[in-house]
């Protein structure tokens, strides 16, 4: 059904100073902002993912990363940081980065994108595949060239010698280009490059001290919301999070799937290359 205001012209007539002119009709933002939603990749699963959904559910470190989620989105695009969300499954990382993509492109005309990283190297190894039509370059482009990308589950992958590179190259390109970043990851930032769930082994020292730089660290805490049901009030989110935390505490720890961050940086810049090369290749 056509507009009944500009009847599918997608202009108005408005009255300037007493004289007559024409703009652009609000239901032609409304249809670029339809089609930008539809083209940004968002899984159906998280398809009611909103900001306003994510608020006052659970714990403290909740409510923080909240904040700062509403704050990024209010501050677009005039941002000097991304945001990166750390921790344990189902404290709902994903739906609070989601809903800061639709905002920004509800709100502020965000062109954006959400890749799942595991899907998003597949895709660039299907690349080096003779029938795929695809170059690598297609694949990588709207990543590298969005207002805001969402970078999701980063460390679940297998890391090897390329994926440490593709992700170098996508997180430095997008560095310097000054593009924010929205990171989850259930990683942690111990330093240990022995230990496959820190950032040093599974992205590389380089990349993690690009991340360290170009994002705000949020540690999101709290129950796995998928095993208590995602309708669970929030007081009994509250109730359970505070037993975890009593019974954490009890043993001398963090609660379990809660690793505490050791945030120790060198203060050192390293600069990153992309040498290229196939997947599994090894070139350098």
């Amino acid at each position: 059904m056509d507009c009944e205001i500009c009847h599918g012209t997608r202009w108005k007539s408005v009255i300037v100073d007493g004289v007559e002119r024409l703009t652009r009709c609000d239901c032609w933002r409304e249809e670029l902002v339809t089609q930008q939603l539809a083209a940004s990749r968002i899984p159906k699963q998280f398809a009611r993912a909103e900001l306003a959904t994510f608020e006052g559910r659970g714990s403290n470190l909740k409510l923080e990363a909240y904040r700062l989620a509403a704050k990024f989105v209010n501050d677009f695009p005039v941002v000097d940081q991304g945001l990166l969300f750390y921790g344990p499954h189902g404290v709902g990382k994903t739906h609070l980065a989601v809903g800061i993509l639709k905002e920004a492109i509800r709100k502020k005309g965000a062109r954006g994108f959400f890749f799942e990283t595991r899907d998003l190297l597949r895709m660039v190894r299907d690349t080096y595949n003779a029938k795929v039509e695809d170059r690598e370059l297609d694949v990588l482009k709207p990543v590298l060239e969005a207002d805001l990308l969402i970078l999701d589950d980063l460390g679940a992958e297998k890391t090897s010698e390329w994926v440490q590179e593709t992700l170098g190259f996508v997180i430095n390109t997008r560095y310097n280009g000054q593009r924010p970043t929205i990171v989850t990851t259930n990683l942690s930032d111990n330093l240990d490059d022995d230990d496959p769930r820190s950032f040093v082994f599974q992205v590389g020292s380089r990349s993690r001290s690009r991340l360290r730089e170009m994002c705000t660290w949020v540690e999101i805490g709290g129950v796995d919301v998928r095993g208590v049901g995602v309708d669970a009030p929030a007081e009994k989110l509250v109730a359970l999070e505070r037993a975890e935390a009593a019974k954490a505490k009890k043993a001398g720890g963090h609660p379990k799937g809660m690793a505490k961050a050791r945030l120790r940086d060198s203060g050192k810049q390293l600069e990153l290359s992309w040498p290229g090369g196939k997947a599994g290749s090894g070139s350098r």
